[in-house]
């Protein structure tokens, strides 16, 4: 009986070490894809947006809300720069429309010490990364989505079924789930008031934390839809705007020694990483990565 597990146990081993020979044998499908050539870096930085605008379904409670011009703050701020410094970018990209010129004009009249830079992420972070690297400008790269498209385009014929979409599936939902989601954010939120920048964002760009994000659009809430308006909203709404946002950043000539940042809030980072994870033009490059020297 030993001798016969013994005999299966070594036959099994050679099997297991065959397949695995098989397996490191197989051709990655970039060597056909792209010739398995260098091909642009990119690091997604997801954020809370540092000027509270109030627009996210999320909205941080006045006692959480961070004041980005305090010392304290600053000097945080410093040491996450230096950490995403690390990446060495070539290009910044943000949440903006592609008319960044008010942008442009914040960091000329903060460079000549007329003006602070603006209380937004995109300025505290995004101007800063672009005076650091000598970068010539900054680039826009947010949408719109399909759905508002369709429901406020005077040239397009209304559609009851977009407007039933907008009304009820937007996002959001009284369920046990939704209400779960809004402690997590409220504590997300009390996480950031209690601890450094770089910690906030270390946790807030964590793979299970980001996917938890997006797991929020369909976990409960308005997607549950006894037919499809739950998934057409959100195909047409959030999945489309990223989408297109993906397709903005295509659209910016890259060289294949580009180091491009691409900042924004944080609940959009979960199907971005998916979409550059997919994508062979692109390596991404996690924000964990960056190890501490």
């Amino acid at each position: 009986m030993y001798k016969k597990t013994v005999s299966t146990l070594i036959f099994t081993a050679i099997v297991l070490l065959s397949c695995s020979s098989q397996i490191l044998d197989a051709k990655d499908p970039d060597s056909f894809l792209m010739s398995n050539k260098k091909v642009p870096k990119v690091l997604l930085i997801g954020s809370w947006h540092f000027n509270y605008p109030g627009l996210d379904a999320n909205v941080t409670a006045e006692k959480n809300k961070i004041n980005i011009y305090s010392a304290k703050r600053q000097k945080e701020l410093k040491e996450l720069l230096d950490y995403i410094a690390r990446f060495k970018p070539t290009k910044i990209m943000v949440e903006s429309g592609r008319n960044t010129g008010y942008l442009k004009y914040n960091f000329k009249e903060w460079q000549s010490g007329i003006d602070s830079l603006y209380a937004s992420e995109r300025s505290q972070i995004g101007l800063r990364l672009m005076h650091r690297f000598h970068l010539d400008t900054v680039y826009g790269v947010d949408d719109g989505a399909l759905l508002i498209d369709l429901d406020q385009d005077s040239s397009i014929q209304k559609i009851p079924y977009v407007d039933l979409l907008l009304k009820r599936h937007y996002f959001g939902g009284k369920d046990n789930m939704q209400q779960n989601y809004k402690k997590f954010y409220a504590y997300e939120d009390s996480f950031a008031m209690q601890h450094t920048l770089l910690e906030s964002f270390q946790y807030l760009n964590s793979d299970k934390v980001l996917n938890r994000y997006f797991g929020a659009y369909i976990s409960g809430g308005q997607f549950i839809s006894p037919e499809n308006e739950g998934p057409d909203a959100l195909s047409m709404f959030w999945m489309n705007r990223n989408l297109r946002i993906f397709r903005n950043i295509q659209r910016i000539a890259t060289t294949n020694n580009d180091r491009i940042v691409v900042l924004f809030g944080a609940g959009h980072i979960a199907i971005l990483k998916w979409l550059f994870e997919c994508s062979p033009e692109y390596e991404l490059v996690k924000f964990k990565d960056l190890k501490r020297k």
